[in-house]
């Protein structure tokens, strides 16, 4: 069926989408965070590419009868598995604004609408976490890509310091570029050293604990061996926990180092008076990387990268001689030239909309909500018996673990995370804190309130009691 022949069907089609996101979006609060027992309708998603098609209003219902049941709802309140935020009203309908018109968004001369929301998006971006106004920056699909992008400069950079332009003729023939982190440092920065050409393990960790706290003296040392891109965590997903950003500074200017910060979900702690001093030095890095998917509620994807020298971006990703691309200056920018990308959604559209529609003061309030959640998530865990802190609650993850006389308390909460995703009441997984087994639920969807909290507690008790019944192994 040629679409052409949809085309008087387009009004239909998406007001069925439209009529059906009140009733599923009014549902999240009540429903399983994932039900196990609709997957086998994820079959009705298989079968042979059709040879003439079913037409569009079969094809979204269709979708909108299997994803409604068979999704995993992330969008809702009790999706504490990864760092992962809903969308919120203003940045849901600002993203369906995107996908309506649908923009050609990486050049002026395609879009002059979808560039200037994102130079103002970026500005109003760098306002709200208290960055220098003069910094350059891009939207990105996540904060792996914004750690690329980030890293990619570093990487120009340290070409300078050698006299190669590496975008211009490539990194063969130079040393290799040292990269020294904490324990903190996550796959995300090692993916983007791997796509650079240095491999995702060469960074070289300095940590002092087993936790992976910065080793400050161990950075010193390496430092003094001459030019190195020196990595700092704010927010590390175990514990929320945060590298000295303010002193990696200070060995970054005294040693000549490009400091690179991966600020995923963790700048967002510059909103609240309580935390803001978790990211003293950020300001003063030369890269900082962060998600918009995140603490900031908009929709997949959406991240941001920022670099304290501007014209970094364009000497790293520019400069294609393409004679069809008109040349950039201060308004009619071209995104495609300051980022890794050359295809873009306009997806400064549901940042902008949500930006506007809530203020600061709106993104600090749900900032310090989840603070509270966080905070009495970590007060429950500490007066059951049954529940183990691991790590104090500085942010928005907890980290803890259930625990019963004579089990092996990993092999305990590795049952137990498989089971409480298949419960799907609540939804956080497990992962390896200081060698334990531990869960690490992370507290950002602007919807989660109290009750999600204590439900979490009363299902992981419940579901660690099952199981602890069993005979020790």
């Amino acid at each position: 069926m040629d679409p052409l022949f949809d085309r008087d069907k387009a009004e239909d089609v998406l007001s069925s989408v439209a009529a059906a996101a009140p009733d599923y979006l009014a549902g999240l609060d009540a429903r399983l965070v994932r039900d196990v027992a609709s997957l086998p309708l994820l079959d009705g998603l298989d079968g042979p590419l059709p040879e003439d098609g079913h037409g569009a209003p079969d094809s979204v219902a269709e979708l909108l009868r299997i994803g409604t049941a068979a999704a995993t709802h992330s969008s809702g309140p009790r999706f504490f598995h990864f760092v992962v935020g809903g969308s919120t009203p203003a940045a849901m309908a600002g993203d369906w604004v995107t996908s309506l018109l649908d923009q050609v968004g990486g050049m002026w001369t395609a879009s002059a609408f979808a560039t200037t929301a994102e130079t103002v998006t970026l500005r109003w971006l760098r306002d709200l976490f208290g960055l220098p106004p003069d910094w350059g920056g891009v939207l990105t699909p996540s904060a792996t890509f914004a750690n690329l992008t980030g890293l990619a400069c570093a990487r120009q950079w340290w070409g300078e310091q050698h006299g190669v332009d590496v975008a211009a003729d490539g990194i063969a023939g130079l040393p290799r570029m040292p990269v020294i982190a904490s324990g903190y440092v996550h796959a995300s920065v090692r993916k983007a050293l791997q796509i650079l050409g240095y491999g995702r393990d060469t960074v070289q960790v300095l940590a002092s604990d087993d936790a992976g706290r910065a080793d400050l003296d161990g950075m010193r040392a390496a430092l003094s061996s001459g030019p190195a891109v020196l990595v700092g965590c704010a927010g590390e997903v175990n514990a929320g926990d945060f590298d000295p950003l303010s002193d990696m500074a200070d060995l970054a200017e005294a040693h000549g180092a490009w400091l690179h910060v991966d600020g995923a979900f963790g700048l967002f702690a510059a909103l609240s008076p309580r935390t803001a001093h978790l990211v003293d030095g950020v300001a003063r890095a030369d890269s900082v990387a962060a998600d918009g998917h995140k603490w900031l509620n908009v929709p997949y994807e959406s991240g941001f990268a920022f670099v304290r020298e501007p014209e970094r971006l364009g000497t790293t990703f520019g400069s294609w001689n393409a004679p069809y691309l008109a040349p950039m200056d201060d308004t009619s920018i071209d995104y495609n030239c300051l980022g890794p990308e050359s295809s873009r959604r306009a997806r400064a559209l549901p940042i902008w909309a949500s930006l506007r529609a809530y203020g600061r003061t709106g993104h600090r309030a749900m900032v310090e909500r989840h603070l509270d959640l966080a905070e009495r998530l970590e007060f429950l865990v500490d007066q059951s018996p049954d529940l183990e802190l691991l790590a104090p609650a500085q942010l928005c993850v907890v980290c803890f673990r259930y625990t019963a006389p004579n089990h092996d308390l990993d092999a305990l909460n590795t049952a137990l995370g498989k089971a409480i995703l298949d419960d799907g009441r609540v939804y956080v997984g497990t992962t390896v804190y200081r060698g334990m087994i531990a869960l690490r639920p992370a507290i950002v969807n602007w919807r989660t309130t109290e009750a999600d909290i204590d439900l979490l507690v009363k299902v992981v008790r419940e579901l660690g009691a099952q199981l602890a019944l069993r005979p020790p192994r």
